[in-house]
């Protein structure tokens, strides 16, 4: 076993104490801090090509990404593992008056301790086996992890039979404009060096599953997710003649009540079942108060998948709208029959009809009606829409559609679905090739040889059950998949691109094995030090060793003698 609890720690602290909260100037200053903390080690004094600061692209923030190579001497070999880890993390507001301390961990828990806490949190501050703070958990502790295997294998390139590249990425808790960006990175270095990707391991997060789990978790591929939205259309009424129109936000109410928590929408695989969709945003486009109902509605839902892509969770859903639009008719039916009873008022059928379009077949649908003036003018429309740079891809998208709607012939009330967010690909590892073999069978060994010197269980899983950046490695999606969401979402080539033909190219197997702690995104942000600091790098180092082809335990163990006498 490498000893290497001392150093992950002061590592952590180090990173932690850079704020570098998502999309703002503290992504630049962690980029230059690690830049130059690892240029500062002999091995890149000697190659300093070896490790780059690579700006994003196709981002309106400034901000950037640090890579590093170690190429190992005790067999030249093309055969190289990639260690994966953002440096962004959420922002410090939850920690109210404590916000100060929220990047110096041990400032930290010495207020915390002045505080009133939840007994577990309390329980862990007390027994000096947990260290709190921003971005110890999500996910600098797992950078620091990385950082001490490249260090240690740049100080021993003798013992490495391969070569590590090391991507600390940028801006992971917003959109991903970090890893889409080093995917051309990896194809740089990949051509120049002749590097053989064989997998990479992430080191994100993990978490108990439910109360009381006292398993530590590691993950093979990761969940996807899309964010399947609704533009839904009505028909405007005065307050005082309301059966006279169809509130859209009646139409929003019954989607969400269909969708959101539905469990036949979980999509289960490998054994392993998706959490139900939920609703994220609901609102309609009123900009003031008025006495008449609202035009149009907007709706989107968070929707994580394992099997299904994004063709299917548009069939699926497509039937999940046309049965709330068909009950909310039926409730409205019911309801103005019962109010014409009670009023004495003549009772006459309502005109309305369920009515749901996929967006693809709208745009066929004006482009077949309208030809190039519709096309241009759409064009000209988004260019205009751009300027406001208040409008994310979601809103972008939803602004595209509403004018999308006005050159629409028949504007009796429909629902448009669509997708207006990054698309976040799922990855199975099923063993379907040989290197999601191997990488399975390095994964196997290296818990095996850790898992006695650690009194939890270590368990694999197969879907890392968090949006994150492994998705942007690998596709399991075909071309039909990825062209669902392609021409299913408003702002595809102007607000939002995605090159998902560059992931395809990289196309590694993915694992996740990353430190082990409650609370991320919340004030009491904290990881186990054993776990997190010894158990992460040892399991990952495992991994790296067999993957290389240079055995496992034997190889580990006399690392560790040498460090040791060093020492």
């Amino acid at each position: 076993m490498l000893s290497s609890r001392e150093e992950v720690l002061k590592l952590t602290n180090e990173l932690v104490e850079v704020e570098s909260v998502v999309n703002t100037i503290g992504e630049i200053d962690m980029a230059n801090s690690l830049y130059q903390l690892i240029g500062s080690l002999p091995y890149f004094q000697k190659n300093p090509s070896y490790v780059i600061k690579s700006v994003t692209e196709h981002d309106e923030i400034e901000r950037y990404n640090v890579l590093a190579l170690v190429k190992g001497t005790r067999e030249i070999s093309n055969k190289t593992v990639i260690l994966m880890g953002h440096m962004d993390t959420v922002g410090i507001e939850d920690y109210g008056k404590l916000k100060e301390k929220a990047c110096f961990p041990n400032e930290l828990v010495k207020a915390l301790s002045n505080e009133s806490l939840p007994n577990l949190v309390k329980e862990h501050l007390d027994s000096g086996e947990w260290h709190f703070g921003r971005g110890v958990l999500d996910m600098k502790s797992g950078v620091a992890s990385h950082l001490y295997l490249l260090k240690y294998y740049s100080e021993h390139p003798e013992q490495l039979a391969g070569n590590l590249v090391l991507l600390a990425e940028c801006d992971e808790e917003d959109s991903s404009h970090g890893v889409l960006s080093a995917l051309g990175d990896f194809k740089r270095w990949r051509d120049e060096h002749q590097l053989d990707y064989l997998a990479l391991i992430n080191s994100d997060f993990v978490a108990p599953r439910f109360v009381g789990d006292p398993n530590r978790y590691i993950y093979k591929g990761t969940v996807g997710k899309l964010l399947p939205s609704f533009f839904i259309t009505g028909s405007e009424t005065h307050a005082g003649s309301c059966f006279e129109g169809l509130d859209p936000n009646f139409l929003a109410a019954e989607l969400t009540r269909q969708i959101s928590y539905n469990p036949d929408l979980c999509d289960e695989s490998l054994g392993e079942t998706t959490v139900p969709p939920v609703s994220l945003k609901q609102t309609d486009f009123k900009p003031t108060y008025t006495i008449q109902t609202a035009l149009s509605a907007y709706v989107y839902f968070n929707f994580f998948i394992h099997s299904w892509s994004p063709r299917d969770v548009l069939i699926k859903l497509k039937d999940q709208a046309e049965l709330a639009y068909s009950r909310a008719l039926s409730t409205l039916e019911m309801r103005h029959r019962k109010y014409c009873e009670q009023s004495g008022q003549p009772f006459s059928k309502l005109p309305w009809k369920t009515r749901v379009i996929i967006y693809e077949d709208m745009q066929k649908l004006l482009v077949d009606q309208h030809g190039e003036a519709f096309s241009e003018h759409m064009d000209h429309f988004k260019a205009k829409l751009l300027l406001d740079k208040t409008l994310d891809t979601r809103m972008f998208a939803a602004r595209v559609v509403e004018e999308e709607w006005n050159w629409m012939k028949d504007k009796s009330p429909a629902i448009i679905l669509f997708y207006s967010s990054l698309y976040s690909p799922r990855i199975e590892m099923t063993g379907k090739n040989e290197r999601e073999q191997n990488l399975l069978m390095a994964l196997d060994g290296a818990v095996e040889a850790v898992q006695p010197h650690y009194p939890y269980p270590i368990v694999t899983r197969n879907f890392f059950p968090y949006v994150c950046d492994m998705s942007c490695i690998a596709l399991s999606d075909n071309e039909e998949g990825i062209r669902a969401v392609t021409e299913n979402n408003p702002g595809w080539g102007t607000k939002h691109y995605v090159n998902y033909e560059a992931i395809r190219d990289i196309n590694v197997p993915v694992v996740n094995i990353g430190p082990y702690g409650y609370d991320a995104h919340n004030r009491y942000e904290r990881m186990e030090i054993q776990y997190s600091a010894e158990m992460v790098p040892n399991l990952t180092n495992e991994v790296i060793l067999r993957l290389l082809g240079i055995g496992g335990r034997q190889t580990t163990q006399h690392a560790a003698d040498e460090t040791i006498t060093k020492s």
